[in-house]
């Protein structure tokens, strides 16, 4: 985002966490990111559980000279630091705007809707990126604006490479039909669910693979005995997955597969219309918004595994990549960044 209003011609900097979560309930092995640094470097500022810090940066942002400032809103636990910095920036004329992933989240806990109308009640603009995450603003009652735009694709993990040249670089042979799921590892994404379809799916076609590539935030040892009766069908790279790595993973899939039980959006399926990849997803939330069924891939029911299966041996028995693909180009035009800075722009504007 930050490249993108510069090019617009906005001077924008970058202020990120210095602790996101306390160590003991973070769920993965690291929450600082590997590989080369960023080409802007962002300092190190907000420690959520250190309230002094929340107004330090706030005090060093209204110093700048900002008069915008846009957060990512995605979970209840940030709402007590960007509740608390929005109305400090407010009260010294600095606008605020948030992104938000997730009202509600999905994984619900008491006292969500108070965080969540805590935090958005502070801001001068939200931006929402489907039907769902309006809603569930709507049923907090805030008064702050919303936009509603589409999701743009994640174009941030460099372009495409061959299947042939992914498939070499992960080890994985060249002629095997290979599934792909992405992303952390929780209860909400369904990995059970789409484990459960693998044997119908290995039954009618014996040499398909299940890639499923991120970290476990959800039980492990449940999710790997689960997976064991299947053998080398299902393949794990439990790690977080360098940004440097996600186009061999997308691009040595002939399909990416989100078996959500809830959502109400998600970025995997932006990131793999960026590599031209289809993907067979479930009707929650905002999904079937992104992905039109028989255009750009396929949807089902939600824990449904038999229904998950039949459409996985469907889009292979049916030699379907080719056309879907071909849709997944058509559709992705539709996701422009361009729509996300204009409603930035138009919220910034409003007096």
């Amino acid at each position: 985002m930050d490249v993108g209003l510069t090019n617009r011609g906005y001077a924008v900097d970058t202020v990120t966490f210095k602790r996101q979560y306390p160590e003991n309930l973070f769920p993965g092995k690291t929450q600082y990111a590997e590989g080369p640094p960023p080409k802007q470097p962002s300092p190190r500022l907000l420690d959520t559980l250190n309230p002094i810090s929340w107004r330090r940066t706030a005090d060093l942002i209204i110093e700048s000279g900002s008069n915008l400032v846009i957060f990512k809103y995605w979970m209840p636990f940030f709402a007590p630091a960007f509740g608390t910095m929005a109305r400090r920036l407010r009260k010294h004329g600095v606008k605020v705007i948030a992104v938000v992933d997730n009202a509600i989240p999905h994984e619900r806990r008491p006292g969500d809707k108070a965080l969540g109308r805590y935090v958005l009640g502070a801001c001068d603009g939200l931006i929402v990126m489907s039907d769902q995450v309006r809603r569930d603003v709507e049923s907090l009652k805030v008064e702050a604006p919303v936009r509603q735009i589409a999701h743009p694709v994640y174009d941030v993990f460099g372009e495409a490479i061959s299947k042939a040249e992914a498939r070499s670089s992960l080890g994985l042979k060249a002629d095997v039909p290979t599934l792909l799921f992405f992303g952390f590892i929780r209860r909400y994404k369904g990995l059970h669910v789409l484990l459960d379809a693998m044997p119908r799916v290995v039954e009618r076609i014996p040499n398909s693979r299940l890639i499923v590539a991120g970290e476990f935030y959800a039980d492990e040892n449940e999710l790997r005995a689960q997976a064991a009766s299947l053998g080398d069908s299902v393949q794990f790279s439990a790690d977080y997955i360098p940004d440097e790595h996600v186009a061999a993973y997308f691009c040595s899939a002939d399909v990416v597969v989100q078996p959500y039980v809830s959502a109400t959006q998600s970025g995997v399926a932006q990131i793999a219309f960026h590599f031209g990849r289809p993907v067979i997803t479930t009707d929650v939330g905002g999904l079937a918004e992104i992905v039109p069924d028989g255009e750009a891939g396929l949807v089902v029911p939600h824990e449904n595994p038999l229904a998950l299966a039949d459409a996985i041996i469907r889009y292979f028995e049916g030699e379907m990549e080719d056309a879907l693909s071909e849709g997944v180009r058509r559709e992705r035009k539709k996701y422009s960044w361009d729509r996300l800075y204009e409603a930035i722009e138009e919220l910034a504007s409003r007096s």
